[in-house]
């Protein structure tokens, strides 16, 4: 065992201890089989007994997925960034994945469904208040989702909730949904973080410009693409949540800066940990390096619709000129696992198994036998990286490209900035760099990012079948039925979608030895779910 990975086992341990999740005797036992001597274990029991969370303070983090666009609306939240501040800080959902990765209630304290799912009725918490004072009550909620519908709708969750046919209220406590059909999954769709809920206003519509929610953080002052602070909420209805005085939120795009940054105590927590210096940042005293797995996932879209990416052959030839394999070893040092051309993970209910749907390899004479099916002996293509597009997707282009030249596709990396690539690169350009941070569910996947309808629908993608199957799949309440269309909607994207889906990424995060870490930490978002302001405390 590497003496990074007994660190990480040593600090779960911890976290578990202090969480009085195992007793004095199981941490002994766990800590002993680490190598540690007796005295030294018994020294970090005391240690870890004494730790309980501490409320106060100023917790600072170095975080990536920023620009200049940003904007406090739900419905145009881009990247990691907004998610942390806004999901994580700010506001509530009407349901949450909680640190077990489960589905829990947040703003909802119980719902239940029709016999065909296609009604679903929401009661509220009682007693929540906004950061302005006003209670919560069911016109909030209906107010924050009509938010995303309606044709000139722009938001990027209209694709999920496009089965919501009627959301009203039903008193103050309660919201009834109506779809258009049978929805299994609708309670995992509406925590999506583009659904938080805002105060409603007098005459409609929803006050999203404040930044007023019902989060454990209240607003202070807000930068888009540089700097947020928030100060903890006094009055915020989750028990046990919420610890520190106040949140830094820093947008760092560049990883040195971020690593100095944890380095010399300017920050207390950074994403996107620089995997090739991983090992020397593990041993760095004060720091602790811990790592998620979940369905985060890189993407590189092409405009399907689009010459020349309209020819399946091309994007069968552009999947197997991908050299998947030494992008996980070289790109993330073996922190993910291989993609095959669709989005479902690890983490997904339904994810296709390797005898249902075989791992595409690299394979340079297979892209040169769909290059020649498109009628083609060679071509040039540019693609568009930008580091905050994933992490080393530059150097991973550079990959990408010299594999390719075996197959006579000529891959020219375009380096863009990261400030507003968001805004300006991605769906702008015809193929790019992209991650998502997956879905727990596959309908939610799907119906995002992969429906004609979508307003993420980054590859343009659009095939009649797969439309079809989406509507079958989100109705079917028999598991073994939702099975077979879910296999099949990956199979279509694995043989004729618009992206290139090569790995599953985990999640790599370094922070300061004074925070005191959970035992468990949701994997659906990297830290902690984007919700380590709620979560974590000083140690």
């Amino acid at each position: 065992m590497s003496n990074d990975i007994k660190k990480q086992a040593l600090t779960k341990l911890e976290s578990q201890l202090r969480a009085q999740q195992i007793d004095r005797r199981s941490f002994m036992m766990g800590a002993l089989a680490l190598g540690l001597t007796i005295p030294a274990a018994s020294a970090l029991v005391s240690k870890a007994e004494a730790a309980t969370p501490k409320k106060g303070g100023t917790f600072i983090q170095g975080l990536t997925g920023a620009g200049s666009g940003d904007t406090m609306d739900p419905a145009q939240i881009l990247d990691s960034y907004m998610i942390n501040v806004s999901f994580g800080q700010l506001r509530n959902c009407l349901t949450e994945i909680d640190s077990n990765n489960q589905l829990a209630g947040e703003l909802a304290e119980s719902w239940e469904a029709s016999d065909d799912a296609s009604q679903w009725t929401f009661k509220l918490r009682k007693g929540v208040e906004f950061h302005n004072g006003k209670t919560l009550d069911a016109t909030d909620v209906v107010e924050s989702i009509n938010h995303h519908r309606g044709e000139d709708s722009k938001s990027a969750a209209k694709g999920i909730i496009e089965s919501v046919t009627d959301v009203k209220a039903d008193g103050k406590d309660t919201v009834v949904f109506t779809l258009s059909g049978g929805s299994a999954d609708f309670p995992y769709i509406i925590s999506d973080y583009h659904l938080s809920i805002c105060p409603a206003k007098p005459g409609g519509g929803i006050d999203w410009e404040s930044g007023v929610g019902t989060g454990g953080y209240v607003l202070e002052s807000f930068e888009p693409g540089v700097r947020t602070v928030t100060k903890r909420n006094p009055n915020y209805w989750k028990e046990g949540s919420g610890h520190f005085d106040e949140v830094v939120s820093l947008f760092i795009a560049d990883v040195v800066a971020r690593t100095n940054a944890l380095r010399t105590g300017e920050i207390h927590a950074m994403q996107n940990v620089d995997l090739k210096t991983i090992s020397r940042l593990a041993k760095t005293p004060g720091i602790n390096v811990f790592n998620t797995t979940g369905n985060q996932h890189i993407t590189l879209p092409m405009f399907s619709g689009q010459a020349p990416f309209d020819n399946n052959d091309l994007r069968l030839a552009l999947k197997y000129a991908n050299h998947r394999e030494e992008w996980l070893r070289v790109i993330l040092k073996g922190y993910g696992e291989l993609g095959n051309d669709y989005p479902i993970g690890p983490a997904n209910q339904f994810r296709a198994t390797a005898d249902e749907i075989p791992q595409r390899e690299y394979d340079a004479d297979k892209a040169k036998f769909h290059m020649k099916k498109a009628g083609l002996d060679s071509i040039n293509l540019q693609i568009h990286m930008a580091s905050t597009a994933f992490e080393g997707a530059v150097d991973a282009g550079s990959l990408y490209a010299e594999k390719a030249k075996a197959a006579g596709i000529n891959i020219e990396v375009v380096r863009e900035a990261d400030d507003g690539y968001w805004s300006n690169v991605w769906m702008k350009k015809p193929w790019v760099g992209s991650y998502w941070g997956g879905r727990p569910t596959e309908d939610w996947m799907f119906s995002q990012v992969y429906s004609s309808t979508a307003e993420w629908n980054e590859s343009q993608f659009k095939n009649e079948r797969f439309e079809k199957l989406l509507v079958e799949g989100r109705a079917e309440l028999n598991q073994a039925k939702r099975r077979e269309i879910y296999v099949e909607m990956q199979r279509i994207l694995h043989n004729e979608g618009g992206a290139v889906i090569p790995l599953f990424m985990s999640y790599v995060h370094a922070v300061s030895d004074k925070l005191a870490l959970p035992a468990n930490m949701a994997s659906n978002w990297g830290f902690d779910g984007e919700k380590a302001a709620e979560r974590w405390s000083w140690a």
